[in-house]
């Protein structure tokens, strides 16, 4: 398998800083789906079939989500803008034999975006310290939504002990009415989810707490 790099290739201040924190921690961090996301993803989009879906994966990191997604049968373009995370997210694909349905992608979503249209596009946790123009990139995932297909957000609404921002910021998190309304969507659109849940979530060192999220899923409808 091959990533595309032609489009990051240069340094930015997004790219030093995520290939700094993924040089760091542990390979296998990050590997697992998403349980918010796989949650709406298993509700509102069932697996695609013989003919598979196509499905686009910002921010993959590791690529928890993209290796599940590829392993219900969606053909998953997964997207981040550190090289080594894109190789682990390689190497991840190969050992579980999916290497025809992930395709590893380098940008910095501030400066380019995927090509094409998807019956679904996901975004777990994009958030970042580097200043990014965060509305204009989701909403341009929006404008990658094919008829018919679905736009998952999964955010950050509140701090677990062990985040990269802990301690170093104050930080105070949108509404998930206020991420929709970012979004600028218009007629066409049907909200399927806008909420914040609680859960229990668990860190790189096996420690717990209580986090909330920020869910949002919205379906662009087939027009006539």
């Amino acid at each position: 398998m091959s990533s595309d790099t032609t489009r990051a290739t240069e340094t930015t201040d997004s790219a030093a800083f995520w290939e700094n924190h993924y040089a760091g921690i542990d390979p296998q961090w990050g590997t697992r789906p998403n349980a918010v996301l796989a949650e709406v993803v298993t509700a509102l989009a069932p697996a695609p079939g013989a003919g598979g879906g196509r499905a686009l994966d910002l921010g993959c990191g590791h690529g928890g989500d993209a290796l599940w997604l590829a392993s219900l049968g969606w053909d998953v373009t997964a997207v981040d803008v550190s090289a080594t995370a894109l190789e682990r997210v390689a190497a991840g694909a190969d050992a579980a034999g999916l290497t025809d349905h992930v395709h590893p992608s380098r940008h910095d979503l501030a400066r380019s975006f995927p090509d094409g249209a998807y019956e679904l596009v996901t975004a777990s946790y994009f958030h970042t310290p580097v200043e990014i123009p965060r509305d204009q990139v989701l909403r341009r995932a929006a404008e990658a939504v094919a008829p018919g297909g679905l736009l998952v957000l999964v955010e950050h609404a509140s701090l677990a002990p062990w985040s990269w921002r802990d301690g170093h910021e104050d930080v105070t998190f949108p509404s998930p009415d206020d991420v929709l309304a970012s979004l600028r969507l218009g007629d066409g659109w049907r909200t399927e989810r806008c909420h914040a849940p609680e859960r229990t979530a668990t860190g790189p060192g096996g420690e717990t707490a209580t986090v909330t999220d920020n869910v949002i899923a919205v379906r662009r409808v087939h027009q006539d």
